[in-house]
């Protein structure tokens, strides 16, 4: 199954959920804002959230420093 992810096309399989795919991409649920399909995305919503096919989601990471 095919979605995008910041641009770029990923092949990801059915029934994965946007938490299953921040662990498989090593990215700390708690450091991130998501939009997926054009709407902003709880971070409690992460776990229950699955991917369908063309999904599009948008992945910002915060980085601290000073």
């Amino acid at each position: 199954m095919n979605i995008i992810v910041n641009g770029q096309e990923r092949d990801v399989p059915p029934k994965m959920t946007v938490r299953q795919l921040l662990d498989e991409l090593r990215l700390d649920p708690q450091r991130l804002a998501i939009e997926y399909n054009r709407r902003y995305l709880a971070c409690d919503d992460f776990c229950d959230t699955r991917l369908r096919e063309g999904d599009r989601l948008e992945i910002v990471q915060f980085v601290g420093g000073g």
